[in-house]
C-alpha cells in the first residue's frame, strides 16, 4: 500500500514539472514580456531646494503614473546637507525602487543621495565621495558637523540591510553597503586596510566602488543601464519636466535669498514707519513678504498660524508707534511675534509638535532670521545718515534747510493755541489753526482728522501737536 503510494506521488511530481518549467521560463515582470515604465528625474545640478522639489514632484509623478522604478540622473559636487537630507529620506521611503546613475560626479551632498538609492550604476570614470560638511569658502566645519554627517552616512549604509554568508560551519554577516566605508567618505577616520589610510578622506573610483560593493554595474548612458543592468528588454522612459515655478521657488528658498527678503521686509517697514502716507518701502516690505512666505506655505513648511504670528507682530509694532506713546511691552511683543514668524516657517514643526524638528534645521533658520534682521539693521543705519544727500538717494527726501524757507513770517504766540487736524496724523499731516494751514507733527500718537489738538512747540516751519481731550 505504501509503495503504491509512492509512485503515485512520483508520478503526479513528473506530471506537474512541464508547468513548472514554463513558469520557470517566463519571464519577471517588467523584463521582456510586458513593456517596462523607467522615469527619469535630472539632477545634474548643485543640491539645493530646487534639486528638492525636482525629486519630490518627480517621485509623486512616477508613483502617480505607476511606473516600475525611477532612475536618477546624477551629476553633481555637492549642495546643501539640509536638502540632501530631505532628498535621502524621501528616496528610502519611496514606494517606487528609486536608483541612480551617476554621470560623473556625486561628491559631498551628492554622495548621501546615492547612497540612500537602491542600485548604484556609474559611468567609467565616475567618482563618489568626499562628503566633509564645509561652510561658504570649502572650509571644514567643526567636528559636531562632521559627526552628524557620519551618523547619516552610516546609518543610510545600514538601511540597506546585510546579508548572512554561510560557508561550511562558518556564518558572517555581510552588509550590503558596508557603513565604515560610507562614513570614511565624510571626514578623516582610523583607515579602512586596503582601502584608505588614516587621516585620508574617501572617494572611490567607478572601478573601486564596484571592487568595494558601493556600485552594481558600469556603464555609458542611462539606455544602456536600463537594457543590460536592469534587464528591461522593452520599456518606456518618461522624463520629470519642471515647471519655472518649480526653479522659482527653489530659488526663493535659497538661504541667501531669504535672508536677503527678510532685510527687505525689516528694511521696508522701518523707512515706512518713518514717513507719512504710503509709498515704495511699504509696496517693497509686502512684496518681500509674499516671496518669503508663498514657496514655504506650498512646500508645508509655513502653515496659517505661523504667517498670522508675523502679520499680528507687525500690527503691534505699528499700534506701538502710533497710538501708544513711548516703546514698551505692546512693541517688544510684536518684534517677538514676528521674529517667531519668520523662524517657524522654515522648519519642519506640525503645528506645535516640534518633537520631528532637528537641531541642525533649528540652527540653520536661527542663522538665516538672524542675518537678515542683522543686514536689514545695518542697512537702515546706513541709509538713514545718508538719505537725501547725494546720488540716488538725493531724490528720496528733503534736505533743504525749512527755517529757511519759510515764505510768511512765523506767528507769534503760536505756542498752547488749539485747532483741528485737517487730515490724520500718523504722525505727520496737515492741522489747521486760526484758519491756516501748518504741516503738523503728532506728539500723542496716532490722530484722527478732525480731532482737536493743541500745539506744543514750534520747529523749522512744523507744529508740534498733542491731543486735546475734552472730558
Amino acid at each position: 500500500m505504501g509503495k503504491r503510494l509512492y509512485a503515485k506521488c512520483i508520478a503526479g511530481i513528473l506530471a506537474l514539472m512541464p508547468a513548472v518549467s514554463d513558469l520557470c521560463a517566463l519571464p519577471p515582470a517588467g523584463h521582456g514580456g510586458s513593456e517596462a515604465s523607467v522615469y527619469i528625474i535630472d539632477i545634474r545640478q548643485e543640491i539645493n531646494r530646487t534639486a528638492q522639489i525636482y525629486l519630490r514632484k518627480g517621485l509623486d509623478e512616477a508613483q502617480a503614473t505607476g511606473a516600475d522604478v525611477v532612475l536618477i540622473h546624477l551629476n553633481t559636487y555637492g549642495g546643501l546637507l539640509d536638502a540632501a537630507d530631505s532628498m535621502r529620506t524621501a528616496i528610502l521611503y519611496s514606494p517606487v525602487p528609486v536608483d541612480v546613475f551617476i554621470d560623473n560626479n556625486a561628491a559631498s551632498a551628492g554622495a548621501l543621495v546615492s547612497l540612500a538609492c537602491r542600485k548604484i550604476y556609474m559611468r567609467r570614470g565616475a567618482g563618489i565621495g568626499a562628503a566633509t560638511v564645509v561652510d561658504g569658502t570649502s572650509q571644514a566645519l567643526p567636528d559636531k558637523y562632521q559627526s552628524y554627517m557620519r551618523a547619516l552616512m552610516r546609518a543610510t549604509a545600514e538601511a540597506h540591510g546585510r546579508d548572512t554568508v554561510v560557508d561550511g560551519r562558518d556564518t558572517t554577516i555581510r552588509w550590503r553597503r558596508d557603513p565604515r566605508i560610507a562614513e570614511a567618505m565624510v571626514d578623516r577616520g582610523n583607515g579602512i586596510p586596503n582601502l584608505v589610510d588614516s587621516g585620508r578622506t574617501l572617494t572611490l573610483t567607478a572601478e573601486e566602488a564596484v571592487k568595494w560593493g558601493f556600485c552594481d554595474g558600469l556603464a555609458d548612458s542611462k539606455e544602456e543601464v536600463v537594457e543590460r543592468l536592469m534587464g528591461y528588454e522593452s520599456y518606456r522612459l518618461t522624463s520629470f519636466r519642471p515647471s519655472w515655478s518649480d526653479d522659482l521657488r527653489g530659488f526663493l528658498m535659497n538661504p541667501v535669498v531669504q535672508s536677503i527678503l527678510i532685510l527687505l521686509i525689516v528694511g521696508g517697514i522701518y523707512f515706512e514707519l518713518q514717513s507719512p502716507g504710503i509709498g515704495f518701502p511699504l509696496l517693497a516690505s509686502v512684496v518681500a513678504a509674499v516671496l518669503y512666505f508663498s514657496p514655504l506655505y506650498i512646500e508645508g513648511l509655513a502653515e496659517n498660524w505661523e504667517i498670522l504670528l508675523f502679520v499680528l507682530g507687525v500690527g503691534l509694532v505699528a499700534v506701538e508707534i502710533f497710538v501708544i506713546p513711548g516703546f514698551g511691552v505692546t512693541g517688544i511683543c510684536g518684534i517677538m511675534l514676528a521674529v517667531a514668524g519668520f523662524f517657524l516657517s522654515l522648519i519642519r514643526n506640525i503645528a506645535f509638535d516640534f518633537s520631528g524638528v532637528r537641531l541642525f534645521d533649528t540652527g540653520r533658520a536661527v542663522a538665516i532670521v538672524v542675518s537678515g534682521i542683522m543686514l536689514g539693521s545695518l542697512a537702515m543705519l546706513w541709509l538713514s545718515d545718508r538719505i537725501g544727500k547725494k546720488g540716488v538717494l538725493n531724490r528720496m527726501a528733503l534736505a533743504a534747510d525749512l527755517e529757511g524757507a519759510v515764505s510768511t513770517p512765523v506767528p507769534e504766540g503760536l505756542e498752547g493755541k488749539e485747532g483741528v487736524a485737517d487730515t490724520v496724523l500718523r504722525p505727520s499731516g496737515k492741522v489747521l489753526i486760526d484758519g491756516r494751514l501748518y504741516d503738523g507733527i503728532s506728539e500723542s500718537g496716532f490722530i484722527e482728522r478732525g480731532t482737536a489738538v493743541r500745539v506744543t512747540r514750534f520747529e523749522s516751519a512744523q507744529v508740534y501737536v498733542e491731543r486735546v481731550s475734552r472730558s
